[in-house]
């Protein structure tokens, strides 16, 4: 039976002493290739191999795009009330609670400006880590503010969009959040200032039938889900199957809703020509 037997090489290190990798310094990738977080990063967030774009949040978009990560935050400490004293399983207050420390925010947009290759760039970027990302007063709010700044310096501003939609929490108020923010994009339409509208994956719901289709420009990421009702809701409602890809960004932009899909690797250098093509333009 030696073969049952192990050589004894070495000082062997006891298994109550021994260390795991730290969380986070590896990703898998869906085919499954693992991959170092460093490396990803470098990538713009977008597994080399595949082309796949990680969902990422605010922070990883400013890094890409502001000139040394430099920007100015507006309305940072802005939060939910609780106006209809909403409650299920949890009162709202437990879930703002909880989504403080899941994601680190005090809610599901950052509202920003800075620079952009030297150019003045103003950006809304919501975070789904926050209850989904979803759309409620003080995301609409932080929003129309930004756009009253965008208004007072002529800066173009971008909204990256990333949501399950209206906030249920806040019912009414938060539906009144798409007619609030429509109506201050008009007023930063008729001031001729460019607004480009970044969908990526998930961009569904109010904020889809609002300010996430109103740009200038629509642009999207590859492979994000956009639409308003989820497929399977849209399936039941209509009584029939959906086509292959419905609702991914590449059926959306075949059927004439976005001006193109660009590669997360390439949105700082796109969005800086489109810019300037803009700015010539005027």
């Amino acid at each position: 039976m030696a073969w049952f037997k192990r050589e004894e090489r070495g000082i062997l290190t006891p298994t109550e002493k021994k260390k795991e990798a730290p969380d986070g310094l590896w990703f898998k990738t869906p085919s499954g290739k693992i991959i170092h977080i460093r490396e990803l990063k470098e990538n713009a967030y977008v597994t080399p191999d595949e082309d796949f774009h990680v969902r990422i949040g605010s922070r990883e978009y400013f890094e890409i795009l502001f000139d040394d990560n430099e920007f100015t935050e507006l309305n940072e400490d802005m939060v939910s009330g609780d106006p209809l004293q909403f409650k299920d399983t949890k009162t709202y207050p437990t879930r703002i609670e909880a989504g403080k420390k899941k994601s680190g925010l005090n809610d599901a947009v950052r509202t920003v400006y800075g620079k952009m290759n030297r150019l003045d760039f103003a950006v809304a970027c919501m975070d789904f880590d926050f209850i989904g990302g979803s759309m409620g007063s003080v995301v609409g709010e932080k929003i129309a503010k930004l756009i009253d700044h965008c208004l007072e310096t002529k800066t173009p501003l971008l909204i990256i969009s990333k949501s399950g939609g209206a906030r249920m929490m806040e019912a009414g108020l938060s539906l009144m959040q798409m007619a609030k923010t429509s109506a201050k994009l008009a007023l930063l339409d008729r001031a001729g200032i460019p607004f480009i509208s970044l969908l990526t994956d998930p961009t569904t719901g109010g904020v889809t039938a609002s300010y996430a289709m109103l740009g200038d420009f629509n642009i999207a990421e590859p492979g994000a889900l956009i639409g308003f009702a989820g497929p399977r809701v849209i399936r039941e409602t209509i009584g029939k199957d959906l086509p292959k890809g419905f609702q991914s960004a590449e059926f959306v932009l075949d059927h004439g809703f976005l001006d193109f899909i660009i590669d997360r690797r390439n949105l700082k250098t796109r969005l800086t020509t489109l810019l300037k093509m803009l700015a010539a333009g005027n």
